[in-house]
């Protein structure tokens, strides 16, 4: 059989941020059950850590224990999420903010001789100013992030061999010409 689990000790401070945590709304879903959790342990001392786990909302006993003892051990910060593990951050936010000032200005208005952004352009103008070496792709999903909307730029005009000849008078007069 298992060595029952019992929390520790906790101090005057501890006990209201449990509390604190155990109320909040704005915090994450998890923090809050587990301060619950502990809570319910302050509260009831004889009942075990897998039970409080299962009766605050765990989905399994091993939860239970696992969180009293990251309690017991690191107290109230035990209760938060360790870092995940993955990618870290490529582009600081100072680079993100950059991409989005340029991206919403007008081109002519710094000198270039066109007059819209396009995403290559976007891309080669970030790297001739910061040399900022961004993808197309990464440049679109900032965009799209910040709520702006990327139109693709349409014509009008087409290459001479595709243009038809007849369509003058296939497409007949002009508004307001008769």
């Amino acid at each position: 059989m298992s060595k029952r689990i019992v929390l520790r000790k906790v101090s005057a401070e501890e006990k209201q941020a449990v509390r604190r945590l155990a109320r909040a709304r704005k915090e994450s879903v998890e923090l809050v059950r587990r301060a619950q959790m502990i809570k319910y342990m302050m509260e009831h001392p004889e009942v075990p850590a897998s039970r409080a786990g299962m009766r605050v909302g765990f989905g399994s006993n091993a939860s239970g224990t696992y969180w009293v003892k990251r309690f017991n051990e690191n107290g109230v910060e035990g209760l938060q999420d360790k870092p995940k593990s993955g990618r870290p951050v490529t582009h600081t936010p100072e680079v993100r903010s950059r991409v989005i000032d340029l991206a919403v200005q007008k081109p002519s208005s710094l000198g270039y001789c066109f007059a819209l952004w396009t995403l290559e352009r976007l891309r080669v103008a970030l790297q001739e100013r910061y040399e900022y070496r961004l993808s197309r792709a990464t440049i679109w999903r900032w965009l799209d992030d910040e709520g702006l909307e990327w139109k693709r730029q349409q014509s009008w005009f087409h290459e001479a061999e595709k243009h038809d000849p007849e369509f003058v008078e296939k497409r007949g007069p002009s508004f307001g010409r008769m």
